[in-house]
């Protein structure tokens, strides 16, 4: 186990130390975030791992690790777009909405065992697909009407409401949100094995099983997305100055 522990550790400082050289080299800004993302990766599933060992079957204490996962992968996509009061609610909003209606489809149409071992996987994992696709939606869609903002104008120039200027852009920063999680879904078993499916035949499960497992997920992941963005897009198409620049 030593040996293992050893050897990780030695192969993922090789990986981090790659990655930090090429961008250096290549001279791209903040060259050092994926080292230290990895790093901080390391440090907090050793927490969570070890949190998680006692908890994982108690139905009180999955779901307060759920919540406190909400929570951060809510002040993360808030981050990202900017922080303001409308921002906070529009994204803690969105993100329940599609994740709630979503884990209480597959739980109570019996897709999936409702179980406190289940619930955290399956909702630790759409809790985070779901925080980058509020993320994407709302930078994508600050970013078209910024490049856009003449043609806006130009709509409400002609009397359009600030929504009915911005409907078309809010409807394609939707789709842009979403691709990453389309194109996944898509490749799936072709170009990539899924986290969720390795897991499972990883955990003793049978080929079958975990690829019905990984599919629920892959179907959670993008109803709560759609769900998501269109909310996303909905608090923000109307616009009435032209948004800041996003850091």
């Amino acid at each position: 186990m030593t040996s293992v522990l050893v050897n990780s550790l030695i192969g993922i400082a090789v990986l981090i130390a790659l990655a930090t050289g090429v961008l250096w080299y290549y001279g791209a800004p903040h060259h050092w975030a994926p080292a230290l993302a990895v790093l901080r990766g390391i440090l907090q599933l050793a927490v969570v791992s070890i949190i998680l060992t006692g908890v994982i079957t108690n139905g009180w204490w999955v779901a307060l690790a759920l919540l406190v996962m909400f929570g951060v992968a809510c002040a993360t996509a808030i981050r990202r777009i900017g922080w303001t009061l409308q921002h906070a609610l529009m994204i803690v909003s969105a993100m329940a909405a599609g994740i709630a209606l979503t884990l209480t489809i597959v739980f109570v149409t019996g897709t999936i065992e409702f179980s406190a071992r289940y619930v955290l996987a399956i909702g630790g994992i759409v809790i985070g697909n779901t925080m980058t696709i509020a993320t994407l939606a709302g930078r994508r869609f600050v970013e078209l009407v910024r490049d856009r903002w003449d043609q806006v104008e130009a709509w409400m120039s002609l009397g359009a409401t600030p929504r009915q200027s911005t409907h078309e852009l809010a409807r394609d920063a939707v789709y842009a949100a979403l691709i990453p999680s389309t194109d996944q879904t898509k490749t799936t078993g072709l170009v990539t094995l899924p986290g969720a499916f390795v897991g499972a035949i990883f955990g003793g499960v049978s080929p079958l099983e975990a690829g019905r497992f990984q599919i629920v997920v892959l179907a959670s992941i993008m109803a709560t997305g759609a769900i998501t963005a269109v909310i996303v897009a909905l608090w923000m198409s109307p616009v009435r100055v032209k948004p800041a620049a996003l850091v």
